[in-house]
């Protein structure tokens, strides 16, 4: 069967490698011009189904607790299982505990547990949730990877195509453009994320960490030479222009408030994008004609991505009358 995976974010290049790897006949075409130019550049790359459940449905961690295996199969080396840190400010200690009583696989830490496990924050918080089994990769590496991975598989992959792609010469096309479809498919919303990140060798992290509070809760990500991700807001919109002075404020109070050192760190970049959701803020394999829209991640897509391209996978199988064999 010859698949025309349209869209190379995080759901369109999932897609792809997994039908590759399920023996189908796979190109993907992107309009910019590189794999991941869009929101799912902006994400967080966190790969935490517990900490998610505070706010979402099961099936998000039913369907979330194995991406991290999925991503490390798929990406040898780039998935990094240190687990979640969430902590509270002292007047916000009881969010901490609202926290605990919607999600699970945590374990309670006290001080001198969490200098252990963060020494630069040391004194600066009484207790904190730890999720341990959860795990966190670099999104745009990971992204860029997977596009390496399927060009050197030798499956086409098409970047800065502007015109539609002759559709007759596919069995099946895959729709992930998104964003793209708002207004199209029935339901379908944006949501907009902002994010920044910033630079400061003053503070060293080694894990996702999650600063709760009632009006804006933040988390910080580590990267590569001392950089941070900070993110995120959502926003009911889909505006996708420039990060507003509202929100810029209040991420970096918020990063300031997890360490008075980040004041001093250098903003090397803000962001935006637009995640696409339909009203249960769950993804969505729907059919029309000959194309599967796979849509909806929300602010899932590093987490859910693997098991919507599973269902997608196993829908084609399906059709083609064949079992569903272990794919990475």
């Amino acid at each position: 069967m010859r698949v025309l995976v349209k869209g190379a974010g995080v759901a369109g290049l999932t897609v792809a490698w997994q039908l590759y790897r399920h023996g189908f006949r796979v190109t993907l075409a992107e309009q910019a011009d590189k794999a991941g130019a869009g929101a799912s550049g902006f994400a967080g790359g966190m790969l935490a189904p517990w900490c998610e459940r505070e706010s979402a449905e099961e099936p998000v961690l039913t369907l979330g607790r194995l991406a991290a295996d999925w991503w490390e199969a798929a990406l040898p080396g780039h998935v990094n299982r240190r687990g979640t840190l969430v902590v509270a400010g002292g007047r916000d200690a009881g969010e901490l505990d609202r926290f605990s009583r919607r999600t699970s696989g945590w374990e309670w830490l006290d001080e001198a547990a969490i200098a252990a496990l963060e020494p630069d924050l040391a004194g600066r918080f009484r207790r904190a949730l730890f999720f341990r089994q959860e795990a966190h990769l670099d999104p745009r590496q990971a992204l860029a990877a997977l596009a390496a991975g399927l060009e050197d598989a030798r499956m086409r992959l098409m970047l800065s195509v502007t015109g539609e792609a002759d559709l007759a010469q596919y069995d099946r096309v895959i729709d992930c453009t998104g964003a793209a479809q708002i207004g199209r498919l029935p339901g379908l919303r944006g949501v907009r994320g902002e994010m920044l990140c910033i630079e400061t060798g003053e503070v060293s992290l080694s894990r996702p960490v999650r600063l709760l509070h009632p009006r804006h809760p933040i988390y910080i990500v580590p990267r590569e030479k001392n950089r941070f991700m900070v993110g995120a807001t959502m926003i009911e919109s889909d505006d996708a222009g420039p990060i507003t002075a509202r929100s810029l404020m209040e991420l970096l109070n918020a990063s300031y408030a997890l360490h008075p050192a980040f004041g001093e760190a250098r903003v090397t970049e803000t962001g935006a994008g637009v995640r696409p959701a339909y009203p249960d803020n769950l993804p969505r394999v729907t059919q029309e004609g000959r194309t599967l829209h796979v849509n909806g991640l929300y602010r899932h897509g590093f987490l859910l991505a693997p098991a919507t391209a599973a269902e997608v996978a196993r829908r084609l199988l399906t059709e083609q009358g064949q079992p569903e064999r272990r794919a990475s």
